[in-house]
């Protein structure tokens, strides 16, 4: 392997602070390697979170040796399909780094384990499926959802959120709501309240205000 400049060292010391980071921000699902591309015959300069039962001095991957012959080659490679040597699903990202001459000299990959989170959505999808029922059912009061896009509707109107309503604006769109009739809906100043951020005792005050 050819001596590397002071630069190109500097360069991958920073790397492999990244990598380190990285893995322990994302452990233990997610493996992260710095490829040495100088010496592809022993590219792996660090394994962290080792899920591919790969070690230091491994050489590089088919990806790697592409991006050595390619100078042209993508940078950055997202959420690429992979496989573990054991046949687990994997979802992978390589980067490459140049030096100052534009010369990939280095990779950072990340390699994440899909297995546990295939598992999780899963039972997420078993615990969130439902059944057809024969009877139309809502848990939400009748026309509750006519106040709050009312009430979505006059906040957009003055480029804003119900929630970030101004005092005076807030009384303004109560006045709106009475005379629209929305006010006579079953639990309304509740629904009003609730999607406008404030207590019912604020809602009624805004209203005694008119």
């Amino acid at each position: 392997m050819p001596k590397p400049s002071e630069t190109q060292a500097s360069l991958i010391e920073q790397v492999r602070q990244i990598a380190a980071g990285l893995a322990q921000t994302f452990a233990p699902f997610c493996e992260v390697v710095v490829h040495d591309l100088r010496d592809p015959q022993h590219a792996v300069l660090a394994i962290h979170n080792n899920l591919s039962g790969r070690a230091a001095s491994d050489p590089a991957t088919e990806l790697g040796l592409a991006r050595i012959a390619d100078p042209d080659y993508p940078q950055i490679l997202a959420n690429y399909t992979n496989q573990f040597a054991d046949g687990r699903p994997a979802k992978s990202t390589s980067i490459g780094i140049r030096d100052a001459d534009g010369r990939y000299v280095a990779a950072l990959c990340l390699n994440v384990d899909l297995t546990l989170f295939r598992s999780m959505r899963n039972a997420l999808e078993q615990f969130t499926a439902t059944d057809a029922s024969p009877l139309q059912e809502s848990l939400d009061p009748a026309n509750a959802e006519a106040i709050r896009r009312r009430i979505d509707q006059y906040a957009a109107s003055l480029a804003s959120s119900p929630q970030l309503l101004k005092a005076d604006e807030r009384r303004a769109l109560m006045r709106e709501l009475k005379a629209g009739g929305f006010l006579e809906i079953r639990r309304a100043m509740e629904i009003a309240a609730t999607h406008l951020g404030i207590s019912r005792a604020t809602a009624y005050n805004d209203i005694s205000r008119q």
